[in-house]
């Protein structure tokens, strides 16, 4: 968790420059996602208690470790970087975590990481974005619409090893994805 939160503030930093999307997508898009996976697994295999302290672990490593690289080139869009992302990331994962939770029964495996991830990444990336960007000169609107649609493919993308790692942990049937 600790490692794609910092893989992810300092990503962020960063336009994606392949096929024209530079002004709505950000190499962050792509790493942080991950983050539901892990908040996950951690509450399908350990519980909700042990979830939430990964979640503020990561909250606290996230926030000391992109603190000190921002002091290097400490300006107001690298403090407000650190602040958005501490914040969002500390509500949509416990979101995230509770969500999942709720939904842990369900009779179909992928309701519960995939509405839980769903619905903590879009209020991940409005309060992300906006904490971040809202009154610079960022194209933060358009940054925040392309993030999200990536977390949502990403989030698809994630069942296949969530359900593979339940597979091999025997926490639920493998023999066929349907279930």
């Amino acid at each position: 968790m600790m490692l794609i939160v910092l893989a992810s503030n300092y990503l962020v930093q960063f336009s994606f420059p392949y096929f024209n999307l530079q002004n709505i997508l950000t190499w962050g898009a792509f790493t942080y996602p991950i983050a539901f996976l892990v908040t996950d697994l951690a509450n399908r295999i350990h519980g909700i208690q042990f979830t939430k302290r990964v979640i503020h672990a990561g909250f606290v490593w996230g926030v000391l470790v992109s603190l000190f690289f921002s002091i290097s080139d400490f300006n107001l869009i690298s403090i407000r970087i650190v602040i958005g992302s501490g914040t969002a990331f500390f509500i949509a994962q416990l979101l995230d975590a509770n969500i999942f939770n709720k939904l842990r029964h369900s009779k179909l495996w992928f309701v519960p990481p995939f509405l839980s991830s769903l619905i903590s990444s879009a209020v991940d990336t409005i309060l992300f974005f906006s904490i971040a960007f809202y009154g610079t000169e960022v194209p933060w609107i358009s940054l925040a619409l392309g993030d999200f649609i990536v977390k949502i493919l990403i989030a698809m993308l994630m069942l296949v090893p969530f359900r593979m790692i339940l597979v091999n942990l025997n926490l639920i049937q493998g023999s066929s994805f349907s279930r």
